[in-house]
């Protein structure tokens, strides 16, 4: 798994110099993008830019031009890059529990790109070679201890005590003008010193280096005065008008429910197959075509863009078929209709016919009910595609996701008598125990009261 180093190598990229200018900041962008390391959840990626730009609006660039993207990697990290290109890492988010928490972690690395802090490190000098090393990564080989030992830890140490307090103050103010309590950067700070402590412990047992998250200081938030001194002056600002927090009940736990845990699910995969790895579907298509996701619909496009394949989901109805739901929700005359049993799903096809205009249309039950729409110029000719593109539509196998099982992140209540040891027996991860106090904010020490919702891995 090359990912948790590509991710530490794109870090010292990106902390390297102003110097690469927006044009190189934006083909550093389209590297990651091209090879595979976004997170494939469009509606969490929605939810982060919406945190993002909120706070940028309210920041000292709020016509600034800002990309917050979140990778694929279990690696606890986010960090900025210049020309306003900031990264969260999937890993990181689960040890949030609110999106004030998360905020904080954004406002942050903000707080860097307007502090402009790149510029003040001045790495101008090394900047080749660390862009050189990030391609050496991109391709597959070379590991994390050549490429600490060719340039050295001092790339990766963050961007000394002074800046990381000027953004944590920057951070702040900007959640505080946004309607964010300031006082949850605090807690985002605690948390990731909790999950710095667990790695020195288990550094030490395994004789490894610990690692740390480049924002850290050396005491605890709730020891260090400058720190409290600069989120507290942030929360005492004067306003024209009260702001009403942006956060939505509920809307973070959505988020973070069913979220990859650890390793991609995004490997072993076949080419000219489209991949959705947060409702584990797959599909083939031709090769040329190109397919695009959002929150609202994945569309297959042939490469003239001339013939489409348009996916939309609703919640699944148990008391309604397929062929009753594609007869409700189209008009029209219905020709060539057939019932479709394909890889353990049940569904239902047909071609629609309105004004002279015809489409493929299928409704396929799985974890939601899938809508598929095919339209094309020329119909006639590309029904066949289409049809085959929806009869290739089946669940993710276990081996197109990883090697061994795949974990998620998911919401419990605890039961009356348990505990963090007992809930974890059942988790068959290394260090279970300590991995769902930390997610839960109680390492190295305390137990969940009955009824408490708490996050486990599964």
């Amino acid at each position: 798994m090359r990912l948790p180093v590509f991710l530490l190598l794109l870090t010292m990229v990106f902390a390297a110099s102003n110097s690469m200018g927006a044009s190189k900041g934006e083909e550093e962008h389209q590297k990651i993008i091209d090879s595979g390391q976004i997170y494939d959840d469009p509606e969490l990626q929605a939810y982060i830019n919406r945190i993002g730009q909120s706070l940028v609006a309210n920041s000292d660039k709020p016509k600034g031009k800002f990309t917050f993207t979140v990778l694929d990697s279990g690696v606890i990290n986010a960090f900025a890059a210049p020309n306003g290109f900031i990264y969260v890492s999937r890993g990181l988010l689960p040890f949030m529990d609110s999106e004030e928490e998360l905020a904080g972690v954004i406002g942050h690395e903000i707080g860097h790109v307007t502090g402009n802090h790149h510029g003040r490190r001045g790495r101008a000098d090394i900047t080749s070679k660390i862009v050189a090393t990030t391609a050496y990564i991109l391709t597959g080989s070379g590991d994390l201890a050549e490429a600490s030992t060719m340039y050295g830890a001092e790339l990766i140490s963050g961007f000394g005590r002074d800046m990381e307090l000027e953004a944590d103050g920057l951070g702040a103010e900007y959640m505080y003008k946004t309607g964010y309590d300031p006082q949850a950067l605090l807690e985002v700070i605690g948390v990731l010193k909790d999950q710095e402590q667990f790695q020195r412990v288990k550094a030490r047992a395994t004789g490894k280096p610990a690692g740390t998250y480049h924002g850290l200081y050396a005491s605890h938030p709730r020891n260090d005065k400058r720190l409290q001194t600069v989120i507290r002056k942030a929360g005492e600002l004067d306003l024209d008008e009260y702001v009403e927090s942006p956060e939505q009940a509920g809307e973070f736990r959505r988020h973070i429910e069913g979220l990859v845990w650890g390793e991609s699910v995004q490997g072993q995969r076949e080419e000219n197959r489209y991949y959705h790895s947060k409702l584990a579907f797959t599909f083939e298509h031709p090769e040329g075509w190109s397919v695009k996701s959002s929150s609202k619909a994945v569309v297959a496009s042939s490469a003239d863009g001339r013939t489409s394949l348009t996916i939309t989901l609703r919640r699944k109805d148990s008391s309604k078929t397929p062929e009753s739901v594609l007869k409700s929700s189209a008009s029209g005359d219905f020709s060539e209709a057939a019932a479709l049993e394909q890889a353990g799903l049940q569904g239902y096809c047909a071609i629609a016919s309105s004004n002279g205009v015809a489409k493929r249309l299928a409704v396929i039950d799985y974890n939601y009910t899938y809508l598929l729409q095919g339209e094309s110029a020329d119909f006639a000719a590309n029904d066949p595609v289409l049809l085959e593109i929806i009869k290739s539509f089946r669940p993710t196998h276990p081996k197109e996701k990883q090697a061994g099982t795949p974990r998620y992140i998911h919401y419990i209540q605890v039961p009356r008598g348990a505990t963090f040891a007992s809930i974890a027996s059942s988790i068959r991860i290394p260090y279970a125990e300590d991995q769902l106090r930390l997610l839960n904010g109680m390492y190295p020490r305390g137990e969940p009261r009955t009824g408490d919702w708490i996050k486990v891995i599964r």
